[in-house]
């Protein structure tokens, strides 16, 4: 029989309903019998014990918020009757807990990936069209839709064009971001070959640009300047054809999964988040980094609330320090541009369960599993070391996404528990967090947390599918959702000034 909830930690004082629960149903919590008060859709929480006003509300173990009123047993707990307990900038303290190693495998798995002369590894064989500026979008999607007609290969994964609004009438750290993002896209070891497309008047220049974009085999680089050719569409139709002559000769060879650098991401989530995809992403975390692979976790607000978990996982003061720094440098951004620190959850995930944005914050650093953090990454900075390190970028799907892009992801696991579309550069891991999305949206989710609600696999099982699905997506035996419906986009934060 399905479970209708789930109690997820014995300190809670919620439980969570799996599927809807009606008014004057019966369930049996920790072998006491309640009758549910009002009715509960499903992934949002049930007090399952009398709640004083002011009192603590408890999930996954920890404080999420307090109660605004007396809450009864079987009652709804959300939003009408639960108020957060952040305030602003907040003092820390350091107090670094071990890490889980139950994680380490005996039998190392490999993938197929492309080695690049630098040593990195690529889980796609691309053509990367990088335009210096809004102005040439269309002429470098016209480029790569003509040269994907022309050019294939079977060690050859396709031409991709990714437009943006920016490069023209920006200066300061908001020229600085675009630059970041582009020049670290240009890095990327999915990208076997790149073209570089200017206007020629922008305030994003090419020679400037190509400037940042170090390490990088320059046979594989070609540029050129819209103002400065005849015919820009057979200029880029000519230079992709020089690179793909080149990269068509590139083979997979096998690879430790410690050559991967995967990034963790959630949108659109639900109150299933934290407790099914999440967490078992969170297991992923645990196993590459523990085999020497690299991880990426990023959407600095939403780490608000659950920040001090985070920081005692630092590997040393000094990681803790920057952990410090780059949470309260995002609060002081909220604070300059007079916006509320804490004004989240969206309003669909409220509408998915969520409350408050501890509660929210817990479910998502369940990605981040375990294991300690070993970097802190600036916006656009490329990671370095092995194992777990944190981005600064802030929540947004596209821009998130794309920033771990930019600092080397090379696959990105993206949970959610609504549902988008939405892709990215690097092979997009969809995971749902319930059943019923993974069956709504087969054309969106590449992977069914949700079995593990229904009680039809439990973790250990579901982890052990996952990782075989990573493997098979970074060899290129399979293709995620996003790169069978050509849902391929970057988004680059925007902070500064445009003239």
């Amino acid at each position: 029989m399905r479970p209708k909830f789930v109690k997820i930690h014995k300190k809670d004082n919620v439980a969570i309903a799996i599927s809807r629960i009606e008014k004057d149903e019966k369930i049996i919590v920790d072998n006491v019998k309640i009758q549910i008060l009002n009715e509960i859709n499903q992934g949002h929480k049930i007090a399952i014990r009398d709640i004083e006003e002011g009192e603590n509300i408890v999930k996954y173990g920890h404080v999420i918020g307090h109660a605004t009123g007396r809450i009864k047993v079987g009652e709804w707990v959300h939003s009408h009757n639960v108020k957060t307990n952040l305030s602003d900038i907040i003092n820390y303290k350091y107090e670094h807990t071990d890490f889980l190693n139950d994680k380490v495998l005996s039998d190392i798995p490999t993938f197929d990936g492309y080695k690049r002369r630098n040593g990195k590894v690529g889980t796609r064989n691309e053509i990367w069209i990088i335009n210096t500026v809004g102005c040439v979008n269309t002429s470098a999607e016209r480029i790569a839709k003509i040269c994907n007609e022309r050019y294939k290969s079977e060690n050859f994964d396709g031409v991709f064009a990714f437009a943006h609004p920016y490069g023209c009438s920006q200066l300061g750290d908001d020229l600085t971001n675009t630059q970041k993002v582009l020049s670290g896209l240009m890095r990327n070891p999915n990208a076997g070959g790149v073209l570089v497309i200017g206007l020629g008047c922008e305030n994003n220049q090419i020679k400037s640009l190509l400037r940042l974009a170090t390490g990088i085999n320059e046979e594989r680089l070609k540029s050129f300047n819209s103002q400065e050719v005849k015919d820009e569409i057979e200029e880029g139709i000519k230079l992709v054809g020089e690179l793909f002559g080149i990269i068509k000769k590139d083979t997979r060879v096998k690879c430790p999964i410690s050559d991967l650098t995967i990034g963790m991401k959630c949108g659109g989530s639900d109150g299933f988040s934290g407790i099914s995809a999440n967490s078992l992403v969170g297991r992923i975390t645990d196993i590459i980094s523990l085999q020497n692979g690299r991880i990426i976790l990023s959407e600095v607000p939403e780490m608000f609330g659950a920040e001090q978990q985070l920081m005692n996982r630092a590997k040393s003061i000094d990681v803790y320090n920057k952990i410090v720094k780059m949470i309260n440098s995002f609060k002081e951004y909220f604070i300059s541009h007079n916006q509320v620190i804490y004004e989240n959850p969206s309003p669909g995930n409220k509408d998915g369960g969520l409350t408050t944005l501890e509660e929210k914050s817990l479910g998502a650093i369940q990605k981040g599993g375990t294991t300690q953090i070993n970097q802190v990454l600036d916006y656009g900075e490329e990671i370095e070391e092995n194992g777990l390190a944190l981005l600064k970028a802030p929540g947004n799907d596209g821009v998130s996404a794309t920033a771990m892009t930019v600092s080397g992801a090379t696959l990105i696991l993206f949970t959610t528990g609504r549902g988008t579309p939405l892709g990215f550069p690097v092979p997009t891991i969809k995971i749902s967090s319930n059943s019923d999305l993974f069956e709504r949206k087969p054309n969106w989710i590449d992977f069914n947390a949700g079995k593990l609600l229904t009680g039809e696999k439990n973790m250990d099982e579901l982890t052990k599918e996952l990782l075989k699905l990573i493997i098979d997506i970074a060899s290129g035996k399979v293709n995620t959702k996003n790169e069978i419906n050509e849902n391929k986009e970057i988004a680059i934060w925007k902070e500064g000034v445009t003239l």
